[in-house]
């Protein structure tokens, strides 16, 4: 124990907050990449997942994403599919052409549903990636936090059997 100004502090909670990505156990964490343009969103993510269990990673774009898909190897990753410049989309598309990346399950966050976001995709001359048909988990922004927490419970779970 550290005591500190008159508080006990349980030193596996010391040692936890150095190392985020091991719980008070000493187990490690899932790690969750949340992809996305959007700042609130990501600190909003980061907050709920690490208040979750979960070991968040934060990008803000594909090229950060896909880096740190590549170096951190992450469970579950949530990606914004309406990014600037269509990253979000180009992002998945490159995940799912990865052999070493193909395999982590992508819940997709999109301010459209899933049926408008094909239609548009389509509309705008893009043939849908066959990679489309079999997307793990879509979501509408703004997400329920329980529904979301569920979803990236359900494919860490898939990704570990």
């Amino acid at each position: 124990m550290f005591h500190a100004v008159g508080t006990c502090i349980d030193a596996r909670l010391f040692k936890t907050h150095q190392h985020p990505e091991f719980d008070l156990n000493g187990k490690q964490k899932p790690k969750v990449l949340v992809v996305d343009d959007e700042r609130d969103t990501r600190i909003f993510l980061l907050n709920l997942l690490n208040a979750s269990g979960f070991h968040p990673i934060t990008a803000n774009n594909k090229a950060e994403g896909l880096q740190k898909a590549v170096a951190e190897r992450p469970s579950v990753i949530i990606l914004n599919m309406m990014m600037p410049q269509k990253s979000g989309i180009r992002m998945y598309q490159r995940l799912k052409q990865d052999e070493s990346l193909k395999q982590i399950p992508v819940i997709m966050l999109s301010t459209l549903d899933r049926e408008m976001f094909l239609k548009c995709h389509n509309l705008y001359g893009h043939k849908a990636c066959e990679a489309y048909q079999w997307i793990d988990q879509f979501m509408e922004k703004p997400v329920e936090a329980q529904d979301l927490l569920t979803a990236v419970q359900d494919m860490d779970a898939l990704g570990q059997a």
